[in-house]
């Protein structure tokens, strides 16, 4: 597939006027440095992707052994599952100008390599504070990664961004299941300490360090390199210097984000559909297992909740750019999310199959999120403001959920209360999300 997608993209697309480190060595050495150089990339994409989400729901599938090992109350296990977001928040706004420093490729390299050492690092710290300081790392990785990469589509494949948004976030969706559903067999297999089970994801993101090192400057990006860095696109063809300084002003605009409507419409829309997504990989495994189904069931069900993203995240992208407005996906899903939380509430042992597709499909306002980030900008630098705006701003949003479902859950004693603020978040959530699928762009609601 990437084969394929990408001498596709060689046939179709004219290579940027400023190509990066990795396609000049290329074209030194011989060969085509154009196929090469996008080869590697949708290997650095897919791989990069299939870590973002491991560090979560591995602990997910395990939280019950890593409570008893830490000593946790449930109100901690709350503030544990509500790390994820707040990092993605804090780290994530310093994506786009780390992005304009250093390279996008060399800041998701850094971030590969961030993920590594914090999954490798956090399960021997030794106590809760060290266990949340490495998730903290390998969070701190992901999150600029989450905002760099529809950056980094936009940039490469302006003329697929439907498409490649599906191949990642299918990725995405892969490497969420994967952990989810072999974690547990796994730390079994190899004579079951959760530290170890959790360690191993370590690997998988060694691997995803290597196709980005050929991206990796050694200084800051050179002055008229930056639109590598921020997605921004170039006009075709040589440039001079005011050209290309009169290009950057009629193309990137200065933006005020807060004064766009559609974008705090996305920035309110991620956050909701984070906030489910948080609370699903962090207490659906647990929910299930008060029910009385086994552990390793549980696992399964978390996993069939996150495999059902893998060709969900592949379709919804494409068919969202192919409407004028995607305010009727988001209604699909936020349907299946309720069916799924009635379910979750009335019979959560007899139909836990079931539920778990549902939430699955309710999961998968995510891709549609990210495309609608590249949909709802027009230039590069558009898409980078707005990504960070949108993702940091709306893990902002679902910094309490996690938390609060685990104080709920306390508490009360039972899972009732939980699942209907679960419920009660999906109805704002369908209904920014319709207003964020509007066809128009930030730029012209936040120009100045």
């Amino acid at each position: 597939m990437m084969g394929l997608m990408a001498s596709e993209e060689t046939r179709t697309m004219t290579p940027p006027t400023v190509r990066s480190a990795a396609a000049h060595d290329a074209g030194k050495a011989g060969g085509s440095p154009r196929a090469w150089t996008m080869r590697l990339l949708v290997l650095g994409i897919v791989l990069s992707a299939l870590n973002l989400r491991p560090a979560i729901t591995s602990l997910g599938a395990l939280l019950e052994e890593v409570r008893d090992g830490l000593g946790m109350s449930g109100s901690v296990a709350g503030l544990l599952t509500s790390v994820p977001p707040l990092c993605f928040a804090v780290f994530g706004v310093m994506a786009p100008r780390l992005a304009r420093r250093f390279g996008a490729g060399a800041v998701v390299c850094a971030g590969m390599v961030a993920i590594a050492t914090g999954l490798l690092v956090r399960p021997y710290a030794g106590g809760t504070a060290g266990f949340l300081a490495g998730s903290a790392l390998a969070l701190m990785g992901i999150a600029v990664s989450n905002v760099l990469m529809p950056v980094i589509v936009k940039h490469w494949f302006p003329d697929r961004v439907g498409s490649m948004t599906g191949l990642y976030s299918m990725a995405l969706a892969l490497g969420t299941a994967l952990a989810a559903a072999v974690t547990v067999p796994l730390t079994d297999a190899l004579g079951g300490s959760w530290q170890t089970g959790l360690a191993l994801w370590a690997g998988l993101a060694v691997a995803a360090v290597v196709p980005w090192l050929p991206f990796v400057r050694g200084r800051a990006t050179p002055p008229g390199a930056g639109e590598e860095a921020t997605g921004a696109t170039r006009p075709r063809g040589p440039v001079s210097p005011s050209a290309s300084a009169e290009h950057a002003r009629v193309e990137a605009p200065r933006l005020r984000m807060a004064r766009s409507r559609t974008a705090w419409a996305l920035a309110v829309f991620f956050g909701l559909q984070a906030t489910a997504a948080y609370i699903t990989m962090g207490w659906m495994a647990q929910i299930f297992r008060d029910a009385g189904v086994p552990a390793g069931t549980a696992g399964l069900l978390l996993a069939v909740t996150m495999v059902m993203g893998v060709p969900l995240a592949f379709v919804i992208p494409r068919l969202a750019t192919r409407l004028p407005h995607q305010g009727p996906i988001v209604l699909a899903l936020g349907v299946c999310g309720l069916a799924g939380y009635a379910g979750l509430y009335l019979a959560p042992a007899a139909g836990a199959w079931a539920w778990a597709v549902l939430l699955g499909v309710a999961n998968c306002a995510f891709p549609l999120a990210l495309t609608m980030v590249g949909m709802r900008a027009r230039t590069g630098p558009g898409v980078a403001r707005l990504s960070a705006f949108a993702q940091s701003t709306g893990y902002l949003i679902s910094i309490p959920g996690p938390l609060l479902v685990g104080v709920l859950y306390q508490h009360s004693g039972g899972w009732g209360l939980p699942i209907a603020l679960m419920s009660a978040l999906m109805i704002p959530q369908m209904a920014v999300g319709f207003l964020a699928g509007r066809d128009r762009t930030v730029e012209d609601e936040a120009a100045r």
